[in-house]
């Protein structure tokens, strides 16, 4: 049974990605997670926010002391030359990570505006890291900007992230675009060495006791594949660059749909961090039953093979079966 597959240009073992999550920070647990049969690991990401923060607090204490003891000034480097201290811990993790394990190591920066926090994506390139997954997570909030001016940040960002690097760059990106084929379309031409669909838009809610905005974060089902499913599929056709599915991969089956739907490779956090990392062989042995049963001998075989250019009524993957959809269901 072959499950190799190529991802990003790299030659993967198998298709299973363990993908963004705290246990990244764990090198044991990394450790763990390539043992119980990963083909790669997605560290993860260091955010624009926390690079800006550490740097306006470093700069208020120079400032600060300028004005009380001119002589701890010798003690400061200038503002230019100081690394911030999350930014060198994250690039210091790259390091043993890649020291630890002999699979792929993907970085991951998370930002919405171009500027000096685009350049980490080289210090991550030269701390060793195989590939880089731009996680671009925008809110479009301001009324006033349109969804052109929304599409052309991404864009941006991309370009000034390429432009830094030599690695290989995906975007992981969500669906609320109006017409996401054609971003999709845009950011390979671009020059996205892959898309990672989807990424999850975490929702706040209310607490009716202090009335106040609290963060709310529930791990994912794996009713949520059908959106990464169905887009993959639409989008195989007419793409070159790698795919990655993510969201809602949380068994062999899982893994299996989204390979014959066209991703290169399915990427999982929330199974591994329910289950442990032992999960993972578990899923394998679900996807070589499966295909021994079907008689695949190997993944670049069934890859793509239930795209949109494949199935016999690709209007399924359309408005054309929303009618029959709605009504299947019966009621009691």
């Amino acid at each position: 049974m072959k499950l190799e597959t190529s991802y990003l240009g790299m030659n993967l073992k198998n298709p299973l990605v363990a993908s963004s999550s705290p246990m990244m920070s764990d090198i044991g647990k990394v450790k763990q997670i390539e043992d119980a049969g990963a083909a790669a690991v997605v560290m993860y990401s260091l955010f624009e926010e926390q690079i800006a923060r550490e740097n306006e607090a470093l700069d208020q204490i120079i400032s600060t002391s300028s004005d009380s003891y001119a002589e701890a000034l010798s003690y400061f480097p200038e503002p230019e030359e100081y690394h911030n201290l999350y930014a060198e811990e994250y690039l210091e993790q790259i390091r043993k990570i890649k020291d630890t394990v002999n699979i792929p190591v993907i970085a991951s920066l998370n930002g919405t505006s171009k500027g000096g926090w685009v350049s980490y994506a080289k210090k991550m390139e030269e701390a060793g890291a195989d590939a880089l997954e731009l996680n671009i997570y925008y809110i479009a909030a301001d009324p006033t900007m349109t969804s052109a001016d929304v599409e052309q940040k991404y864009l941006e960002d991309l370009k000034a992230v390429k432009k830094e690097t030599k690695i290989p760059v995906s975007v992981k990106l969500g669906p609320y675009f109006s017409s996401f084929g054609n971003m999709a379309v845009r950011l390979e031409q671009a020059g996205a060495d892959g898309l990672v669909m989807f990424n999850r838009f975490y929702q706040p809610d209310f607490d009716l006791d202090t009335l106040e905005v609290e963060p709310s974060l529930e791990l994912s089902s794996t009713f949520e594949k059908r959106l990464p499913l169905r887009w993959i599929a639409i989008l195989r056709p007419h793409l070159e660059c790698s795919l990655a599915a993510t969201t809602g991969v949380h068994n062999g089956r899982d893994v299996l749909k989204m390979i014959l739907a066209g991703a290169d490779v399915a990427m999982m956090t929330s199974v591994i961090l329910k289950e442990g990392p032992g999960v993972l062989r578990r899923i394998r042995n679900e996807m070589e039953n499966w295909m021994d049963e079907k008689e695949y001998t190997s993944i670049d075989q069934m890859k793509g093979a239930m795209s949109s250019s494949s199935v016999a009524d690709p209007a399924a993957f359309e408005r054309a079966n929303y009618l029959r959809i709605l009504q299947s269901y019966q009621l009691d």
